[in-house]
């Protein structure tokens, strides 16, 4: 039996070894549009503040291919993909048949609908040569403009601002993070990055960018005066990566649908991570989770079942944990009020929590404040992904005075 894994990151990487856990013998290929050996896209943000050097970009042991006896095929991306033949075809030109096949080809980063989106000195900070890009320009003095707020956006300002550049960050949305923070968390980190010397503009829409005189980037917005840059990077989501089964059909939403045992509908064939679009501990069959630990969890479960087991995934669950500007911010789970969702909230001078609940049983929470809020994260993990009731009051997760602050809202 012949194995081949498309991807060469968490998903794809997590899948190789648990295949070789269950199977010593089969022959195991992997292809990668990208150069190996594989490093890590979360860290790349930490490059950039110079928190970890090169050498602590790439976290896997370069040997885990030849342990594994693994056949590489870097900067090859597969081009096309015959599901009746069993094989996959390669840029540089050639086939590979495959018994089992897992898509592991992540994500790729959204480009928003803005005049001249392409222009020189605009990045995103996706790809290894991209943090070479930008930490290239990366000089004290110079002014960047980030364009979105998620986690690698937000990391990437925290970085420059502590590099000495001056930082701008723009917000399509109302406030910073809509997607991982709710309001008063989001403001407590808000004014962390006024306070470290970030300007934040939050319901601004950048309409098109110029090139004004020496190269300097002039960003026009609605609705209020232009923005100039020498640098901007682009961090407005990102979008699974289908080009491998265009034309072929295997079923796709917004990701590869696929069942508790990460196969497709297709039988032999098998996706996870990012371009994966599947169970949730909520209930929802399809959805699409873009996290570092549920690309390491899918990619387990799909190597297992390649080699021969019958493991089911349990459901993603969103879970978000950083330091940025001096503040620790983290999520999990759902943040929404609606019918039926309770928010009992704590806050005190820069310390935030709030759990969300419907009934007893809690379905999400946030902190903003000292890394130790984020323990109360760690206690309701496994009652919101086994949606197991509360009987505690969410006060007894906290020592002290703060325990006593936790309200109804």
């Amino acid at each position: 039996m012949q194995t081949v894994i498309i991807g060469n990151s968490a998903a794809g990487l997590s899948a190789l070894e648990y295949f070789r856990k269950y199977n010593r013998n089969s022959r195991l290929v992997l292809v990668s549009r990208e150069a190996g050996p594989a490093y890590s896209r979360v860290l790349l943000p930490y490059y950039l503040s110079r928190r970890i050097g090169w050498k602590g970009l790439f976290p896997y042991i370069e040997n885990i291919y030849r342990r594994n006896g693994v056949e590489t095929h870097f900067e090859n991306p597969v081009v096309g993909l015959d599901v009746k033949s069993c094989f996959v075809k390669l840029a540089k030109g050639g086939k590979i048949h495959y018994d089992r096949l897992l898509i592991a080809t992540g994500s790729n980063p959204v480009k928003p609908p803005i005049e001249n989106i392409d222009a020189p000195g605009i990045h995103h900070l996706w790809t290894l040569q991209d943090a070479v890009d930008i930490e290239k320009r990366f000089c004290a003095g110079k002014k960047l403009i980030v364009l979105g707020s998620g986690f690698i956006s937000l990391i990437a300002a925290d970085a420059a601002a502590r590099r000495g550049l001056n930082v701008v960050v723009v917000e399509l949305a109302s406030r910073i993070m809509p997607r991982v923070l709710d309001e008063k968390s989001a403001m407590l980190l808000h004014k962390c990055m006024e306070t470290s010397g970030v300007e934040v503009k939050v319901g601004a829409r950048v309409e098109k960018v110029e090139i004004g005189e020496e190269g300097v980037l002039v960003l026009s917005l609605e609705d209020s005066s232009p923005l100039t840059a020498d640098l901007v990077i682009v961090g407005t989501g990102v979008k699974p990566n289908l080009d491998v089964v265009h034309d072929t059909p295997i079923s796709v939403e917004r990701g590869i649908l696929v069942n508790a045992g990460m196969e497709t509908n297709i039988p032999g064939i098998y996706a996870a991570g990012d371009v994966a679009q599947g169970p949730t501990v909520f209930g929802e069959k399809h959805e699409v989770t873009p996290l570092w630990f549920t690309a390491v969890e899918q990619g387990k479960i799909a190597g297992a079942n390649m080699a021969g087991q019958d493991f089911a995934y349990e459901g993603s669950l969103s879970l978000n944990v950083t330091q940025l500007f001096g503040l620790t911010v983290a999520s999990m789970g759902r943040l929404e009020l609606q019918a039926g969702t309770g928010k009992e909230v704590y806050c005190q001078n820069d310390s935030y929590a709030a759990i969300f609940r419907e009934g007893e049983t809690p379905v999400g929470a946030v902190t903003a404040g000292g890394p130790e809020l984020v323990r109360i994260l760690g206690y309701l993990r496994p009652y919101i992904k086994y949606q197991k009731g509360l009987k505690f009051s969410p006060a007894q997760l906290i020592d002290g005075q703060m325990a006593k602050s936790f309200v109804k809202e």
